[in-house]
């Protein structure tokens, strides 16, 4: 399976502690990236600037659940765990 169009939890969820274009010290935990788009969509997809921890994050099921706020809520649980 491929990501849900629009869902953008792994761009909200977790903290991301490398540099991304327009947030320079990477972004904590809960707070939106400034590259998720009014859709939910990451405007740095298929950019090379994308971040290499933003090209690992893939779909997973078990981890995405159903829908997008069962995805928020596993990332959540997930990065407050480690």
């Amino acid at each position: 399976m491929a990501c849900r169009i629009g869902c953008g939890a792994c761009c909200i969820a977790p903290s991301i502690s490398s540099p991304i274009p327009g947030m320079p010290q990477g972004k904590p935990a809960g707070v939106r990236c400034v590259q998720l788009d009014e859709n939910n969509l990451c405007r740095l997809f298929n950019d090379p600037k994308r971040p290499t921890v933003c090209y690992r994050f893939d779909y997973d099921p078990e981890l995405c659940g159903s829908h997008r706020d069962e995805a928020l809520e596993n990332i959540t649980i997930l990065e407050a765990a480690t």
